[in-house]
């Protein structure tokens, strides 16, 4: 059998220490503010047990929505079946699938006693990341964690032991964003933490189905990535009355400041739409009986973390009545299972479900993995569960073209409101933005400006403007937004020229500049604006994919940021050059920038004319804006710019008809024009 380390360590091994920060420093001090401002107020402004009793169904309602089951999937028969048992001294385990979802399959083991006499307490046991194999065959996470459920078979429970999604006999993903470059999760408002909590929600289903099992009488606990699964549960499945979360928790700062983000997968993390800390998941677990349980040197949940996320607790059950419900053990170690650890868990559940204090004895007992395998090798039924992340969280539905004037009125606004709130929230933050270090250069006959831009907080991005000397300046201004392909095709040369390192447009033939060039010979402003992360301000390959997450933890997306980024450009810019200009410029996006142009436009008037060229025409392909799929299609979001002109130059016209077919039916402010490239 193989055992290894995928996302966070096993049981028994030591995880190994968070990487340095990836971010680069501009980022750090951006990160930091970001992280600061939410964790200052991690109960949203509730400071009182009336408020916390009045608002905790809807925030219970919200973090479904984050997990992706608001609304929840179908649940449709649980289809459950015996596959098989195994006759124990003292228990007997039974092999067991259901169906969570239809066609989403979910392997387990099911640990009870020999004699069953009435209803009894039972646990569901989420696992962590175990990779186990023999002969090729997955055997599932579950039969590394067997010792928890036979313990608790042979003291008079029942005890359900769910393989996850990316690890278990029927494998899906867990790395979306960690490693295989799913950024489109982030726009679908997918994560396989819901797919696990909604897993574990239809195992409390199958629970309760069984006539040995006393419904009233429900734990849940787990270890790790179990340990977050057991978090989730608690705060959404009030079924449950005790839960004991082990090493699966920690809050923001520790997360997004200190890097801890970067030895977790994609399973550990809600979909942040509402920008929350994570104290606050943790408290809707309140009024359950609770124990919080962690090691003092545990590298991916650290222990300051811990306690913070504690310190919430501790005022939520006071709100509640039910502080003698809580409880905080802190082993010593790494991130390791030690009997310091299961044993006050044991203790735990049965103090909460059976009335009863007592020694624990753990007796040592190892069943043979390979024989906990539920499936027969070579005859696994069908499923979805390798394309759950594609189904799972159901994209938002076609909206029909209005016929009126007020009717697109009510769904225009309503959709804009939906962005600004969810899918840009850093939009009300946004400070007055501010030009320095502005340096003027005569090249050539070109007036050169250059300019820094303070977007945000410690974030400069440098901006230029190029025009011709001419007596009676320029006569109107063009924006170029650039994505990575068109700074190093093009403008990376053009600004190194302009800088002095050559002469413009010298052994540059790039048709973008040779066009721009022919605008400033015809009297045009051109304005270069590269956003956060793009030419000057890129950071190394390696360091994106962290970066990336980090944004998505703080309820945003590095597109999303770069989208306000065209923002604050828009609103700075007449300050930069003549007002009348700005008022009038035409911005100019192509591919990922088309994106980042057309979202600006959607929040902010700024720019009286936009042209998006090859915009990307689904989701999987465009530029990811956090739960954008969950609210409208992308062929939708041209008609809600604020600008008076949009002009969208594509191979594909057809993507991009919805617009045209509203211009036919309503009166429109805005003109649009889709015009077919080759």
């Amino acid at each position: 059998m193989i055992l290894s380390l995928l996302c966070v360590s096993l049981m028994g091994m030591q995880a190994p220490a968070a990487k340095p920060k990836a971010e680069p420093a501009p980022l750090a001090e951006y990160f930091r503010a970001e992280t600061e401002r939410i964790a200052r107020d991690p109960l949203k402004g509730i400071s009182s047990a009336a408020e916390w009793k009045a608002r905790r169904p809807e925030l219970q309602r919200r973090f479904k929505g984050m997990l992706g089951l608001d609304p929840e999937p179908p649940r449709g028969p649980l289809d459950a079946k015996l596959h098989g048992t195994l006759d124990q001294p003292d228990f007997v385990v039974e092999k067991i699938t259901y169906a969570s979802s239809p066609g989403l399959i979910v392997t387990g083991n099911l640990y009870r006693p020999k004699k069953v006499e009435g209803r009894l307490p039972a646990i569901l046991y989420v696992c962590g990341h175990s990779q186990n194999e023999k002969d090729g065959y997955v055997l599932g996470p579950k039969a590394h964690y067997q010792h928890h459920a036979a313990w608790y078979a042979s003291n008079g429970y029942v005890c359900l032991v769910v393989d996850t999604l990316q690890l278990g006999e029927l494998p899906g993903q867990h790395h979306g964003t960690h490693r295989a470059g799913r950024w489109w999760w982030h726009a679908r408002g997918y994560t396989p933490a819901g797919v696990e909590a909604w897993n574990a929600v239809r195992g409390i289903d199958y629970l309760i189905s069984r006539p040995d099992v006393d419904p009233e009488r429900l734990g849940v606990t787990g270890r790790s990535g179990g340990g977050a699964t057991s978090w989730w549960v608690a705060a959404i499945d009030d079924r449950i009355k005790a839960a004991v979360p082990v090493a699966g928790i920690t809050d923001l700062t520790d997360h997004v400041i200190d890097g801890v983000v970067e030895g977790h997968c994609d399973c550990m993390y809600p979909v942040n739409t509402h920008r929350w800390d994570f104290g606050l998941v943790a408290a809707l677990a309140a009024p359950k009986a609770l124990l919080l349980e962690n090691t003092d040197s545990d590298p991916i949940f650290p222990e300051d973390g811990v306690r913070r996320v504690y310190s919430v607790l501790e005022k939520v059950y006071a709100w509640e009545g039910a502080t003698d419900r809580l409880g905080l053990v802190i082993g010593k170690g790494g991130h390791v299972d030690t009997p310091e650890i299961r044993h006050p868990s044991f203790a735990f559940m049965n103090k909460w479900l059976k009335g009863k204090e007592s020694p624990i004895d753990e007796p040592d007992r190892k069943i043979a993995p390979e024989s906990l395998r539920v499936l027969d090798p070579g005859a696994e039924p069908p499923s979805r569960n390798a394309a759950i992340d594609d189904e799972f969280v159901p994209a938002a539905a076609s909206i029909p073209v209005p016929s009126n004037e007020g009717e697109w009125d009510r769904v225009g606004s309503s959709l804009r409101a939906a962005i600004e709130q969810q899918v840009l929230p850093g939009l009300v933050d946004l400070a007055a933005p501010a030009w320095s270090k502005v340096e003027e250069r005569d090249v050539d006959g070109f007036d050169v400006r250059k300019a820094k831009l303070g977007t945000t907080a410690g974030i400069e991005l440098p901006v230029w403007t190029i025009s011709r000397r001419v007596q009676n300046g320029p006569k109107r201004a063009i924006v170029i937004i650039c994505d990575d392909q068109a700074w190093n095709a093009t403008w990376k040369v053009v600004t190194e020229a302009l800088a002095g390192k050559g002469r413009p447009g010298a052994g540059n033939g790039s048709p973008g500049w040779q066009r721009a060039r022919a605008e400033i010979f015809q009297g045009a402003t051109v304005v270069v604006f590269p956003p956060t992360g793009v030419g000057p301000t890129a950071w190394a390959t390696e360091k994106d994919t962290q970066i990336r997450r980090r944004f998505a933890l703080l309820g945003q997306t590095l597109d999303g940021r770069r989208a306000l980024d065209v923002v604050q450009l828009g609103r700075a810019l007449p300050t930069l050059i003549d007002a009348s200009l700005a008022s009038s410029a035409e911005a100019v996006g192509e591919g990922a920038s088309a994106h980042w142009l057309l979202m600006a436009s959607i929040v902010d008037p700024a720019f009286r004319s936009i042209r998006l060229i090859e915009p990307a025409a689904t989701i999987r392909e465009a530029p990811a804006f956090l739960g954008l799929a969950r609210i409208v299609d992308l062929g939708v979001l041209p008609a809600l710019s604020r600008a008076e002109r949009v002009r969208i130059e594509t191979a594909i016209p057809a993507a991009w008809s919805w617009p045209l077919a509203l211009q036919d039916r309503v009166h429109q402010t805005t003109v649009f024009e889709v015009v077919r490239r080759p």
